[in-house]
């Protein structure tokens, strides 16, 4: 066998690259780091890679769209130090964060809902409204969450005219509930934004209810990535040729 660097001549650091789209440093990088199998080395000291290792850099490159690339990093390693124990415990842990992701993306969205549909604070608070630490002990967060949301856009708390403290309202409150639960959710700032403004505009959740699905359309197609990479990772494992020509 004498494909362009098969078992024969064997592929160059600079072949690999090509075929993979990457630098020839990393390569290197990815050799020295353990995520490609220790590869022999000719006379004059130049590294020969061959069959196995374009394996393992494919399995790399579906592992990093997958689980990310630390992750990655970390499942390649353990199966070259021979451990594959580790290397499963690895994708467990990231099976198990998605999952965790999932229970709380729809916690989240029936909570929200709810929310949304909920008429402010009642009338009991003081009409001068809530001070930013009675509002952070009411949300379970820090007050330094309440300043940056504010910065962001998100919260307009008005200011006393005499001591120039933030005074919450019950909406300001109420808004302030749902931008926990949605970071709680990791949605980003900017989308929450759109979320509060959707809701202040129409009183519609349609903004909410779209940055759910699109959460969970995100979490479906990292879960494809993962089940892909999943396969790749146990025909590496097993000595089989991983098969995927599109992906070079």
């Amino acid at each position: 066998m004498d494909e362009k660097g098969g078992a024969g001549a064997g592929l160059r650091p600079v072949d690999l690259a090509r075929l993979a789209g990457i630098s020839t440093q990393q390569v290197r990088n990815y050799a020295d780091a353990g995520i490609l199998p220790p590869a022999p080395r000719t006379a004059a000291g130049y590294r020969r890679f061959g069959a196995e290792h374009r394996r393992a850099l494919l399995t790399f490159r579906a592992l990093g769209r997958g689980y990310g690339w630390e992750t990655a990093r970390a499942i390649m390693r353990a199966v070259h130090a021979g451990d594959l124990p580790a290397a499963l415990a690895h994708l467990d842990a990231a099976h198990a964060d998605l999952h965790g992701q999932r229970l709380s993306l729809r916690a989240a969205g029936e909570a929200l809902e709810a929310i949304a549909g909920q008429e402010p604070e009642p009338a009991a608070l003081p009409r001068s409204g809530l001070r930013i630490g009675e509002v952070a002990a009411r949300l379970g967060v820090r007050t330094s969450a309440l300043r940056v949301w504010e910065a962001a856009g998100l919260l307009t708390p008005r200011r006393d005219r005499g001591t120039g403290y933030r005074r919450f309202s019950p909406a300001d409150i109420r808004d302030a509930r749902m931008i926990n639960m949605l970071r709680q959710g990791r949605h980003p700032l900017p989308q929450i934004r759109t979320i509060l403004d959707g809701l202040r505009r129409t009183g519609s959740t349609e903004a909410l209810r779209a940055a759910v699905a699109q959460r969970r359309a995100g979490l479906t197609a990292r879960a494809t990535a993962m089940l892909a990479a999943s396969a790749d990772l146990h025909r590496y494992v097993a000595g089989e040729d991983a098969g995927h020509p599109e992906d070079w």
